[in-house]
């Protein structure tokens, strides 16, 4: 590839299936000095974005003596798509310092981008900026818009950027149906709906999602039923609606379904089924699932795979939540709490804390939901000064501050290790307010201990607390 003609060039650029090449070709348009042509940059930018190699795109760009609007607008599009949105507003700014006039084209890139930083002054600016060069009629800028404003909360701009529009096509409708759904006003969603002269899958979808985010499920199904044709992600919608509101079987049931009618399911609706056979304690389902993804060759990810460690544990198959946790190319914190979790809840106490130092070494940073398991597994065990050393450790060398559910393993860990005194100076030390489970768990202490002293404090709490239950 040293002597090509821009054709050819293309064509490889198209052909292009990774970074090293994507080098290469560059390498190829200096020595055949296409540096300079605007169309073979562009191209070459937006090849830069599909490997996410911006670094690469950016140095070609600056390099150019004078890019027109179609490369700005390339370089723009791509920050946007590599999740660099400042970088892309940058450009957007020299654009404009040296009097390259944007399209519409350049706008509908940049209001995502400012939707991505979350800046409302500077989405207004840009706004003015459609105004003044003439884009304020144009259905796709006016789209980005709406979601602009849906990203900064200013639903009532969203609306009115909708209901000044002169022109619509059917995703300006399904945006503001979305920005609506999203803000739980299913009433305003549900009208729009209605008022759709066309729908696609995205507007069913969304309204099936909104009546799910506010637990209204018989009118997801309802609308679910009356879709005429269903996609990937109306079912999915459907089973997490399911999931989200503890129907599981439902949810069980959907995903089912959904395989009779021939839609491989992707990571994302495994993940939600798999949970649902944890939740539920349906092995056999379970390793049918697994059996599914191994027979269609899907790849098993961090949500999958995380999904099915909790699964096996759950429903009492510590050896195979184990071997699927040791198989996983690639484990993320879900992974290593997932099967902390399962060491904890099956006993194996030392062995959860083993994982968990593994996990700190391997270069995880843990959570508050690590440090419950390993408190958790602590607990089970009597294992008191190991429990101690770890709620400092979350405070002192995380910086993770205790939560109710962590000082409540503590209070129950030092209470069946009979140090009432230290358990009480834990719930006196506490941030937030202790429950009547912390306190029914520091009496449950002092009735085998037989300390009457500290029993009378926690029974005047939870006299308080819950005086009906006295």
């Amino acid at each position: 590839m040293v002597s090509m003609n821009k054709e050819n060039i293309i064509s490889y650029l198209k052909m292009c299936s990774n970074s090293t090449q994507l080098e290469c070709i560059y390498a190829c348009i200096v020595k055949n000095s296409y540096n300079q042509d605007c169309f073979m940059i562009n191209q070459f930018v937006s090849a830069c974005s599909i490997f996410n190699k911006m670094d690469y795109g950016i140095r070609a760009f600056t390099q150019m003596d004078h890019p027109n609007v179609f490369v700005y607008n390339a370089v723009i599009r791509a920050c946007v798509c590599c999740s660099s949105p400042v970088q892309a507003l940058r450009f957007y700014s020299k654009m404009l310092s040296v009097q390259v006039l944007p399209t519409s084209y350049t706008f509908s890139s940049v209001i995502k981008g400012c939707a991505l930083v979350a800046h409302s002054r500077i989405g207004e600016a840009v706004n003015g900026h459609i105004w003044k060069f003439g884009f304020k009629s144009h259905v796709f800028v006016q789209t980005a818009l709406i979601d602009f404003y849906s990203s900064v909360g200013r639903i009532f701009d969203a609306r009115q950027v909708f209901d000044e529009m002169t022109e619509r096509d059917v995703f300006a409708w399904t945006s503001m149906l979305s920005v609506h759904a999203r803000a739980g006003d299913l009433v305003s969603a549900k009208k729009l709906f209605d008022e759709m002269p066309e729908r696609n899958f995205a507007s069913w979808n969304s309204l099936i999602d909104g009546y799910a985010r506010i637990k209204d499920v018989e009118s997801a199904e309802v609308l679910f039923s009356k879709m005429p044709q269903k996609d990937l992600i109306s079912w999915t919608t459907m089973i997490n609606c399911y999931s989200q509101n503890k129907l599981y079987q439902h949810a069980l049931a959907t995903f089912n379904d959904m395989t009779a009618h021939g839609i491989i399911p992707d990571e994302v609706t495994m993940a939600t089924a798999i949970s649902a056979c944890a939740h539920l304690g349906a092995l056999d389902i379970g390793k049918k699932i697994h059996r599914y993804i191994q027979k269609h060759s899907l790849k098993l990810d961090v949500y999958i795979g995380s999904s099915l460690i909790d699964m096996y544990a759950k429903c009492g198959s510590l050896d195979q939540s184990l071997a699927v946790f040791y198989k996983l190319p690639e484990k993320n914190l879900f992974c290593w709490n997932s099967v902390i979790e399962g060491l904890a809840v099956h006993g194996y106490a030392n062995e959860a804390l083993k994982m968990f130092n593994l996990m700190v070494k391997d270069g995880i940073k843990p959570n508050g939901v690590s440090f419950i398991s390993v408190l958790s597994a602590c607990t089970h065990a009597g294992l008191v000064k190991e429990g101690q050393r770890c709620l400092l450790s979350m405070i002192h060398d995380f910086h993770i501050l205790p939560e109710i559910e962590h000082s409540g393993c503590m209070v129950d860990l030092l209470c069946k290790a009979g140090l009432l005194e230290d358990a009480l100076q834990v719930i006196e030390e506490m941030r937030m307010e202790p429950n009547a489970v912390i306190w029914g768990a520091l009496l449950g202490g002092c009735k085998l201990q037989k300390n009457l002293e500290i029993a009378m404090i926690a029974v005047d709490k939870l006299m308080i607390l819950e005086p009906d239950n006295s």
